[in-house]
């Protein structure tokens, strides 16, 4: 399946055996590979400002920047700073600066909204393996018929198109 054909998902939520839950339609246009990898680039220009003009200046005007092993206080302060960045801009506002500039949003596919645990499961968890797995995680994007990496199959997310839908998908309305 290409970026551009639609994608129907048909399955509806039983929640009792008589009952079925309504489901709201909602089309979306699922967020490729280069767009996703684009706005990644804008957020790590922002968090290598972010890290360069707050963090780096604190350290050195402590006088802690001559450590530069990997578990040195900088290296810490550097990857809180990278991580807090993508946990706290995706569960405020479903997208980071990057994603804002590309017109690109995190989505839940089983809830109406973002859940913190979803939130730090996808930015913290799924984002360490997807680039510990010598970057595949991001690469399968390309490849999955909702352009998901592994960061977004953990915490069952994908990435669309703000303005211009394309694809159905069905959410509970019931909430």
């Amino acid at each position: 399946m290409n970026g551009h054909e639609p994608y129907i998902e048909e399955t509806e939520v039983q929640t009792s055996i008589e009952e079925k839950t309504p489901r709201e339609k909602v089309y979306v246009w699922y967020a490729g590979f280069w767009m996703r990898l684009w706005a990644y680039l804008l957020d790590l220009v922002v968090v290598m400002s972010i890290q360069k003009l707050l963090i780096a200046p604190f350290f050195r005007a402590a006088g802690l920047t001559s450590d530069t092993g990997w578990l040195s206080p900088v290296n810490w302060a550097m990857a809180a700073v990278f991580y807090l960045y993508f946990i706290l801009m995706t569960k405020q506002f479903s997208q980071t600066i990057g994603k804002m500039i590309m017109g690109l949003k995190v989505i839940s596919l089983t809830d109406d909204c973002l859940t913190w645990s979803a939130v730090i499961f996808r930015e913290l968890i799924g984002r360490y393996i997807s680039k510990t797995a010598l970057f595949l995680g991001y690469a399968v994007v390309a490849f999955t018929s909702k352009k998901r990496g592994f960061h977004d199959y953990f915490a069952e997310t994908s990435v669309i198109h703000e303005k211009q839908p394309a694809y159905l998908i069905e959410k509970n309305s019931a909430g």
